[in-house]
């Protein structure tokens, strides 16, 4: 096919010639701009698009009409006359580029002035080709941009999937991204910046989070399970499905923090959500979860408010009836100043929850704990000092139990908690005192933990090094080898280790894929396969993703230093 310009048209000769390259089963879009009829005409039905891998998906006489049909359409390559009425070519792709800097743009002008061409790249057009033009050469402009939208588009996904096999590292980021986030402390353009990098959006009017924990009755809460690890997924796909942004808190479960445009939005998202999970909960009996709901804001720099709501009612998770959401209002309408010390067991309210949260609790929920424990004592309790001696005597007690006979040591473990009257003087220095004493037992026992989760881990490393070639090996494979759920796994290998699971392994696979390449005449292709990568195009990616360079170029530098 050939056009050529005569007498204000466009004259369109054919030939039959041999199809340009295909870009496999990819069928890249066109559309195209032209205020000529006769011309769009041609260059729309005359040139057999889908022969050369392409789908020719719209057309427009001029710029404005041409703008929101390729928003509607999306297409890879936009060719466009330069000289239309209502919008013109230039401004047309200059547009084109602000809002979809991924299209490639071929610009057709019959004016050879500089300052267009200057102008057209300045806007970042892909070519700018003058007419006439032969239909040939229309073809091998747009099979060249089609090759580079290839070549692209495979990188893209080769970058998301490594982002995808790298969720594990990418998740301990969230995660301390939340801490920081809840903590507070940091200004708003701070965390907004921090939340850029790593592709949170946080644009919305409210805010609220949700802190969750879901487990077995069959396992142990450090346990695997299969029904808990699929459950969870769906709670990510739900919190997707709601623009919720999830975190994972490893041991202490999930972090949920909702967005919405009005708060009567956020009460009916939230509601929402938390019946679909009580449902799904409601189909699996063995299974057991409690949420903590905080209370909605509407600035990034509150929701440590939120947060903190959300703890003290995830905190009653201690105190009473598992299988439940705790709200915001829920924890102040359980405060009663009514409440007499005649009607106290205070024996079983302290004993038993407390002992419960010394086994479970986390070092960070101690303040929720004693606080929420307190308050579900009555209102008038603790100014009796009587009863202030009693429950902090038993709090103590009940921690030289729990060090002494569960942990094995001695309470000369704990540092000096002697108690005095100073210690019990004020509801506010016996709630420090409970507080210290608890803090102290946890230490104690994550630092026995330490020592057992040394073996667990050097069983993992050995599972690793005997398992790292098959392809389908994954966090949740070797979390069910060692009998830990895959979060409990995950913040025990970081921390025996030095760094997340996926990180080891890949390491582990690229040192084996390096000493192959050094050391036999194996292609990148097989070498693939042999350390756990059946895509030999990912292999290559991930190499130089870790390495600096291809397998290749590897390769080509370790025979130039004689290292085999």
């Amino acid at each position: 096919m050939r056009l050529s310009f005569c007498d204000g048209f466009f004259v369109i000769q054919f030939h039959v010639g041999k199809p340009s390259i295909r870009l496999g089963d990819m069928m890249l879009k066109v559309f195209l701009v032209e205020d000529e009829y006769v011309v769009r005409e041609a260059i729309k039905n005359n040139i057999q698009w889908s022969d050369y891998g392409f789908q020719f998906c719209g057309e427009a006489g001029d710029g404005e009409v041409a703008l929101s049909l390729i928003r509607k359409e999306l297409p890879d390559i936009v060719i466009t006359d330069i000289k239309m009425p209502f919008m013109d070519g230039l401004t047309l792709s200059k547009m084109i580029k602000q809002e979809f800097p991924w299209m490639e743009i071929i610009l057709l002008t019959g004016y050879e002035e500089f300052s267009y061409a200057q102008e057209a790249i300045h806007i970042g057009v892909s070519r700018y080709l003058s007419k006439p033009i032969s239909g040939e050469k229309l073809l091998q402009e747009v099979d060249c941009l089609g090759q580079k939208i290839q070549e692209k588009k495979e990188e893209q996904a080769l970058m998301e999937k490594y982002e995808r096999e790298m969720e594990e590292k990418n998740t301990l980021e969230r995660q301390e991204f939340f801490d920081a986030l809840v903590t507070g402390g940091r200004n708003a353009v701070e965390l907004l910046e921090e939340a850029r990098k790593l592709s949170l959006d946080f644009s919305a009017v409210c805010y609220n989070v949700l802190l969750l924990k879901v487990w077995s009755d069959c396992h142990d809460m450090e346990e695997y399970s299969n029904t808990v690890v699929s459950m969870e997924e769906r709670i990510k796909q739900k919190a997707e499905q709601n623009h919720a942004l999830l975190f994972d808190r490893h041991l202490e479960g999930k972090a949920l923090l909702f967005k919405a445009d009005s708060r009567e939005q956020m009460d009916t998202t939230l509601q929402d959500c938390v019946a679909w999970m009580q449902q799904m909960f409601s189909e699996n009996r063995h299974i057991h979860f409690f949420g903590g709901v905080g209370r909605t804001v509407t600035h990034i720099t509150e929701i440590p408010e939120s947060f903190a709501c959300a703890g003290r009612g995830f905190a009653h998770r201690y105190l009473g009836e598992v299988d439940r959401f705790v709200f915001d209002n829920d924890i102040d309408s359980h405060a009663t100043d009514s409440l007499s010390l005649s009607e106290l067991d205070p024996k079983r309210m302290a004993h038993g929850r407390v002992k419960e949260f010394l086994r479970r609790g986390d070092g960070t929920e101690v303040t929720f704990f004693v606080e929420e424990f307190v308050q579900g004592l009555g209102g008038n309790a603790m100014q009796s000092t009587m009863f202030r001696q009693y429950i902090t005597m038993d709090t103590y007690m009940t921690v030289i139990d729990f060090v002494e006979n569960e942990l094995g040591l001695s309470r000369d473990a704990l540092d000096s908690m002697e108690l005095t009257p100073n210690v019990t003087a004020t509801e506010e220095t016996a709630i420090a005192y409970m507080k210290n004493v608890i803090s102290q037992a946890l230490i104690l026992r994550e630092d026995m933990s330490k020592d057992r989760y040394h073996d667990v881990v050097r069983d993992a490393i050995s599972y690793i090094e005997t398992h790292y070639a098959e392809e389908d090996f994954s966090l949740n494979v070797l979390a069910s080898h060692v009998n830990f759920s895959p979060n409990h796994l995950s913040a025990v290998f970081r921390q025996q280790t030095g760094q997340p699971f996926i990180k080891y392994l890949t390491d582990y696979r690229i040192t084996k894929a390096k000493e192959l390449l050094r050391c036999t005449g194996k292609k990148s292709s097989e070498i693939a396969m042999l350390v756990g990568y059946k895509d030999a195009h990912y292999f290559s990616y991930a190499f130089k993703k870790t390495q600096g360079m291809t397998p290749t170029q590897y390769r080509g530098k370790s025979k130039e230093d004689h290292r085999c």
